[in-house]
């Protein structure tokens, strides 16, 4: 009988799988070896597509003539800094005493491609190859996943959609990147005095940095206009409360071209006559008078939030830490590969039923977590963990590959090792997840109408009855930014509890004292920038941003890249200088030359900016994934898309109205066409 090898992602991990399996291994160069099986692993990516140059050394030459480049068939060659362990892999995958190779990379579309790639580039053939998919590093996990591997070719189509997704990116960066750059390259480093400039296109690139810079152009483009609210002072000062007008049916001014909306006026005239108007026939001397018109008191449930995937994660530790998304999974993948928490590159926000009905083993760990404690033992009093499965948190299908991030229970010696940071996400996880075994918050809320003739005034107020899941999520909640906060005062106003009871004890009908009726002079915002979080977000929920209602419902679900890609896009974008970011605040705004390779796209190969193009390609390959398409109709429509837009490009005489362009986008900068570099005015 022969040895089974074990190929994971990179050494930490082979190492956890040789712990699991109790292997007495020997240490090798690059690997480990026991008497029965053999564990080595990759440092990432071993191999990768090779450049156009090595199918034809002229065409490391960029020349028109030469697109579009589209190989019959594509070559591949081992990353030359990894050449060593690639040489040593390749010759454990085909020695003749290794008989069943378990495929341990991470589980997911990267994972696997980063396998096959070593395969193929090492021609193993005559193997027993089955594959191994967990969600978490632990003990148990790993020897589940091991005892329940699947031959690997129940994953080819997950393969194919991997090398489709490596084929798209590398087509339409080779061609685009060396059409534009052939095509306007000149012209942008003309503009700004720099000795070359390279535009580099990407399928998901290109369509964020869209996003961003449509975002700024609105923002330049909005025009403040105020407007003017009249608000009543009502109750005197023992109950004083505020009432806000609205031109609600009735009212001498509902549907009137005077209003900004139905709770202001366009002009301050027009608020200032509404309150002459109020106060006429009011005797001089006594006060002005309101009516209790109707006062509703209901109870309002907030359920806990469903659990974090890796988009939500990065938002919320944006907003709430100021660190970047790719930090955020550098720090939940050290987490991961420590066991302390699941498979972080996960696009769910739910469990499934089988992790459901084990979910005690998960709680039953976090008792070695101190701050966890009280609450671990409130959820056993409540017994919410026992009816989990019938709950909106579990649901299987909307889980494609993994399911939500939450704490294992398990790693808690690690726990120690981790910087602050480290610990700070941590108790978010632990937070989110401790979460959804308690109740509802629950508010009272009063909402009352109070007339003055047959103009009425909306007030609302909320106290929380019960606390709910804000008690495990609240003590480390973040804090709200000055917007939302004002936002919210104009809505549902938070009252202490000894007011509250005031409020309560009014009723319909009741005549109540004015004491005061006054105008606030509001403006409209702009819309807000992206920061590094809600880019993310942005990017998981392209679809929405699709005006086709029949396109945006065939693409839901799809985003623009995935889980394991956004952050690194990014990093990109800030890296090239088409976008930067505010370390501080994580505000992310584009720089002069990032407007200008918008322009360029915007007057070249518009779609590409579009959130509809990119989405449906990731939607084929999950259709390609999914053995829905075959692999050769995906391709099929990526050369003619390639072939189309190359050649449409070529034929373009519009390098004079991209100067226009250039010209209005930069005098919104420090730098001219006389400086090198991009920085915003700040």
């Amino acid at each position: 009988m022969g040895k089974s090898l074990y190929i994971a992602e990179k050494p930490s991990v082979a190492q956890e799988f040789a712990k699991a399996l109790k292997m007495k291994t020997r240490r090798q160069d690059g690997y480990l070896e026991s008497e029965d099986a053999v564990v080595t692993w990759c440092v990432g990516h071993l191999v990768t597509m090779s450049y156009p140059e090595a199918y034809d050394p002229a065409l490391k030459r960029w020349n028109l003539e030469t697109l579009p480049f589209i190989p019959q068939e594509f070559q591949y060659e081992v990353i030359p800094a990894v050449a060593k362990q690639f040489k040593i892999v390749a010759g454990l995958l085909n020695r003749e005493d290794v008989d069943t190779i378990y495929v341990c990379t991470d589980s997911g579309r990267e994972g696997e491609y980063i396998y096959r790639l070593v395969e193929q580039q090492a021609g193993v053939h005559g193997k027993e190859r089955r594959r191994v998919w967990i969600d978490s590093q632990t003990e148990e996990e790993i020897l589940r996943g091991i005892r329940e591997a699947k031959d690997l070719k129940e994953y080819d189509n997950l393969s194919a959609s991997a090398y489709l997704r490596a084929k798209e990116d590398y087509l339409m960066g080779i061609n685009f990147s060396r059409l534009l750059t052939l095509k306007y390259g000149n012209s942008i480093s003309n503009y700004l005095h720099t000795k070359y400039s390279v535009i580099s296109v990407g399928r998901v690139m290109t369509c964020v940095l869209g996003m961003v810079v449509r975002r700024e152009r609105e923002i330049r483009e909005f025009v403040e206009t105020p407007f003017y609210r009249v608000i009543s002072t009502i109750g005197g000062s023992e109950l004083g409360f505020e009432g806000e007008w609205r031109a609600v049916q009735g009212s001498r001014y509902f549907e009137s071209f005077d209003l900004y909306k139905e709770n202001g006026f366009k002009t301050k005239e027009k608020a200032e006559e509404l309150i002459r108007w109020l106060r006429e026939g009011t005797e001089e001397g006594k006060p002005l008078k309101c009516q209790i018109a109707s006062i509703e008191k209901k109870k309002e449930k907030k359920n806990p939030p469903l659990l974090f995937n890796l988009a939500e994660l990065q938002n919320e530790c944006s907003k709430r830490f100021k660190i970047s998304p790719d930090e955020t999974l550098r720090i939940v993948q050290e987490m991961y590969e420590k066991k302390l928490v699941t498979y972080p590159r996960t696009d769910a926000r739910v469990l499934s039923t089988a992790v459901a009905k084990e979910i005690h083993k998960n709680l039953n760990g976090l008792m070695k977590y101190d701050p966890a404690v009280p609450y671990l033992q409130e959820i056993v009093s409540f017994g919410s963990h026992k009816g989990l499965e019938k709950t909106r948190y579990v649901n299987d299908k909307q889980i494609t590959d993994h399911y939500a991030i939450i704490p294992t229970g398990q790693g808690m010696n690690a726990l120690s090792s981790l910087p602050r940071l480290g610990g700070m996400v941590y108790d978010v996880i632990v937070r989110r997840f401790l979460s959804i075994f308690y109740p509802p918050a629950v508010y009272q809320k009063v909402a009352i109408v109070t007339k003055i003739k047959e103009e009425s005034f909306f007030s609302s107020f909320k106290v929380l009855a019960e606390e709910g899941y804000l008690k495990v999520a609240k003590p480390q909640a973040p804090k709200k930014e000055k917007e939302e906060q004002e936002e919210e005062s104009e809505d549902d106003r938070d009252a202490d509890a000894a007011f509250f009871q005031k409020i309560q004890t009014l009723k319909k009908g009741m005549s109540l004292e004015v004491s005061n009726l006054a105008i606030k002079e509001g403006k409209t915002s702009p819309p807000k920038r992206y920061n590094s979080g809600s880019l993310i977000l942005a990017m998981e929920n392209a679809g929405q941003l699709i005006e086709d209602e029949e396109l945006r419902a065939q693409i839901k679900g799809s985003g623009i890249g995935t889980s394991a890609t956004r952050g690194e896009i990014l990093k990109k974008l800030f890296h090239n200088k088409y976008l930067a970011l505010n370390k501080k605040t994580q505000i992310v705004t584009p720089t002069m030359l990032g407007e200008m390779i918008y322009d360029v796209v915007d007057h070249s190969i518009k779609s590409l900016l579009n959130p509809e193009l990119t989405a449906s390609w990731e939607k084929g390959l999950n259709y390609v994934a999914d053995g829905e398409i075959t692999p050769e109709e995906y391709m099929q429509k990526l050369d003619h898309f390639i072939v189309s837009r190359t050649q449409g490009v070529k034929g373009l005489a519009n390098q004079w109205q991209l100067r226009g362009c250039y010209d209005k986008a930069a005098q919104f900068y420090k730098t001219t066409a006389n400086s090198k570099k991009g920085d915003k005015k700040r």
